[in-house]
């Protein structure tokens, strides 16, 4: 069998969303959008199930998926509904849903429901991607109460850049959200991983932790108690020495300054792990740190077995995890872990914890 597989220690997703709950001090909703980040939506939900507050997922099939699956805890539609016919199932299936827009109001407002519904009313705040801004926040949430077609209405927002501590971004949406909600009975949602972490004047009745129940801190200096979630990892499948002077693999942009013992490992950008890494980024090798050589290719990439005399055919190797973080990764190719744990795929998972 192909040695390469995700790891995914439920575990520690429960440490993570324990410390985020803690850490707001009120209830969470833990987002298992995109597939739980690629960790797999309805074994993290399952493995939540006794501790969360409820979850977010983007659109109504990812929460239909959780539906089937018999978990029952709220869970909230970040992207809302797409066309009217949709607020049937929201119905049926007792699902919340984000309100960002005008279109979206209309379709309460027009639909025949069959029970009343759960909305959270999102403030555009400054992110300028969604969100009804300014006065229009007031008449939104005036206009759903008049409908008689929603039981409960929480005001929301989304931070831009609440993983930038020292840019005053988040503060001043904090304000903006407050003067576009004054007077508006309501819980209140603000808080994004980022801000859990870093920004106490963005707590509120309801957090919602993305990115930190995965283990991939979103701070500076990843200092917060996170465990990693899932370890990508394979082995040596084969072991060649090259001479100096030799190149190795596509485009022969590694070239051997030494006579050099080369693992051919079994991973490779089809299953996620990022092509555009340069030579030298780490990887450990049975525990012990290790370095990237060559350029990745589809199936396969290699690393440097020289300096690890007793590393050979079967040894495990760890391209992201709890000894090689997958922030690190993610600098050294140039983009950040949410993408590269949503990219994951072809590789088996396995649940432990």
């Amino acid at each position: 069998m192909r040695p390469a597989r995700a790891l995914i220690d439920l575990a520690a997703l429960r440490h993570n969303y324990h410390l985020a709950r803690a850490r707001h001090g009120a209830r969470a909703l833990a987002v298992v959008k995109a597939n739980a980040y690629g960790h797999g939506a309805v074994r993290c939900a399952q493995a939540l199930a006794d501790e969360a507050d409820g979850f977010a997922v983007a659109f109504l099939g990812e929460a239909l998926e959780l539906r089937e699956a018999g978990i029952t805890h709220p869970i909230l539609l970040l992207e809302g509904v797409f066309d009217a016919t949709e607020l049937d199932a929201v119905v049926r299936h007792a699902l919340w849903i984000v309100v960002h827009h005008e279109a979206q109001l209309r379709m309460i407002e027009t639909t025949p429901l069959a029970r009343p519904l759960n909305v959270w009313l999102k403030v555009n705040s400054g992110m300028n991607r969604a969100g009804f801004v300014g006065d229009a926040v007031a008449e939104a949430w005036r206009r759903l109460q008049a409908s008689g077609k929603v039981a409960d209405i929480t005001l929301m927002t989304h931070f831009a850049r609440a993983d930038e501590p020292e840019v005053i971004a988040t503060p001043a949406q904090v304000e903006r959200f407050k003067a576009a909600t004054a007077g508006l009975p309501g819980s209140r949602s603000l808080a994004n991983s980022g801000a859990i972490l870093g920004w106490p004047q963005a707590r509120g009745d309801w957090a919602r932790p993305g990115i930190l129940l995965y283990g991939a801190d979103p701070m500076p200096g990843e200092g917060n108690g996170l465990q990693p979630v899932m370890t990508l990892e394979s082995a040596v499948m084969a072991v060649r020495e090259i001479d100096a002077g030799e190149p190795l693999g596509y485009g022969a942009r590694f070239v051997a300054e030494r006579r050099t013992r080369v693992g051919l490992v079994a991973m490779g950008y089809a299953d996620g792990y990022p092509r555009v890494v340069p030579d030298g980024t780490p990887v450990a090798i049975d525990g012990r740190p290790g370095r990237l050589i060559g350029r990745v290719s589809m199936d396969m990439l290699t690393i440097d077995l020289t300096g690890h005399p007793d590393a050979g055919l079967g040894s495990r190797v760890e391209l992201w995890g709890r000894q090689v973080p997958v922030n690190h990764i993610a600098t050294a190719a140039g983009t950040i872990a949410y993408e590269l744990l949503c990219n994951v795929k072809r590789v088996r998972f396995n649940y432990i914890g």
